[in-house]
């Protein structure tokens, strides 16, 4: 699906941050079939991934230490007034909002439990231009130890609603923005390390899990979860060649009217 526009506080964007840029542009490359364009000398070595002419997704060498990650970006109206909204509320400003370039304003932030998210305030680039679409970013997900904490704290900070179905240790969170889900959320299960704090996973959208995994593994990255048959469709977890996590997910078809 291509996208020219986002609303307030929908997820618009990813971008890995690594210490290997080069070989996960070609990892990636190889795996969704992006076409990966280095900006210019100022953007300090960002890329971007490109599907059809239209960009999907970003690659980084680290602004900070800190071992390789995807992250999500949230696109805002005002990335100042948002940031004022995160310490209001328990959260933290890792990034005070800046400028880049000309194409937007972003910023860097902790929810109260620790899960770090961005925010985009569109400039030029107005975030992904193809998504849910095999090869492009298809949903963010967060594991969290208090899922209760994160509905408030970003309810106040997005104005996201929720949805939660099941519970215990079973039940999942849809966050909504004009009651479309746009992002989930969950107890982080026993499989996580306890050590590994509260994150937000990236989705990408895939045609057949199980042979995305084999190339996965093919490329040079490692499988973590096997593919997994779950309620939306077919997920596996997987580690990039360069040690950051994503997962991959066909979604099953969608039901038709009879």
């Amino acid at each position: 699906m291509e996208i020219d526009a986002y609303e307030h506080g929908v997820p618009s964007w990813v971008d890995l941050s690594t210490p290997d840029a080069a070989r996960a542009a070609a990892f990636y490359t190889a795996l969704f079939g992006w076409d990966v364009q280095t900006g210019p000398p100022e953007a300090g070595g960002y890329a971007i991934a490109h599907l059809r002419g239209r960009a999907v997704a970003g690659i980084t060498p680290p602004m900070n230490p800190g071992p390789p990650v995807w992250s999500t970006y949230v696109n805002v109206d005002d990335a100042d007034a948002v940031a004022a909204l995160v310490t209001a509320n328990g959260g933290a400003v890792l990034a005070p909002p800046f400028d880049v370039m000309d194409v937007g304003r972003m910023g860097v932030f902790a929810d109260p439990a620790g899960a770090v998210i961005c925010v985009w305030q569109p400039g030029t680039h107005k975030g992904a231009g193809v998504v849910n679409e095999p090869g492009t970013y298809s949903w963010s997900e967060l594991m969290t130890t208090d899922i209760p904490g994160a509905i408030a704290f970003y309810a106040a900070v997005f104005g996201w609603g929720a949805e939660t179905n099941g519970e215990g240790a079973g039940a999942y969170t849809e966050f909504k923005v004009a009651g479309r889900s746009i992002a989930g959320g969950m107890v982080k299960p026993p499989t996580v390390p306890a050590a590994m704090p509260p994150f937000w996973g990236v989705y990408f959208a895939v045609v057949d899990t199980d042979a995305t995994s084999a190339r996965i593994t093919e490329l040079g990255g490692s499988i973590i979860i096997p593919p997994t048959d779950i309620e939306p469709g077919r997920f596996a977890v997987a580690i990039d060649p360069t040690g950051a996590g994503f997962s991959v997910i066909a979604m099953n078809p969608a039901p038709t009217g009879g």
